[in-house]
C-alpha cells in the first residue's frame, strides 16, 4: 500500500466550472495553464502542483482520490474547500 503521492490538482467554488474545466483537459487542454487560471488555491500559482505528501496529510475525499483513484486521470472530488479536479501524478 502506498503511503506517499504527489499530485496536481484545480480548485474552484462551484460545480458547474469544476465540469467545465474537467471537459476542457479532458479534450487535451493543458492541466497546469488551467490550474494557473482559475484554481482558487495557492497551488495554482505553481500549476497546482501540491508535490510529494503522506496519506491522511490532506482531507480524507481528497486522500481517497489520490489514494485509490487512477493514476493520471483527473478526477473532481468535492470538499469543505470546494470542488477539486485532482490529476495523482505517482504513488509510492
Amino acid at each position: 500500500m502506498a503511503n506517499t503521492a504527489a499530485a496536481l490538482h484545480i480548485l474552484v467554488k462551484d460545480k458547474e466550472k469544476a465540469d467545465d474545466l474537467l471537459q476542457q483537459i479532458e479534450k487535451g487542454a493543458d492541466f497546469q495553464a488551467l490550474a494557473k487560471k482559475h484554481s482558487t488555491c495557492p497551488s495554482g500559482r505553481k500549476g497546482g502542483d501540491l508535490g510529494e505528501f503522506r496519506r491522511g496529510q490532506m482531507v480524507p475525499a481528497f486522500d481517497k482520490v489520490c489514494f485509490e483513484g487512477e493514476i493520471l486521470k483527473p478526477s473532481l472530488v468535492k470538499t469543505q474547500f470546494g470542488w477539486h479536479i485532482v490529476k495523482t501524478l505517482y504513488r509510492s
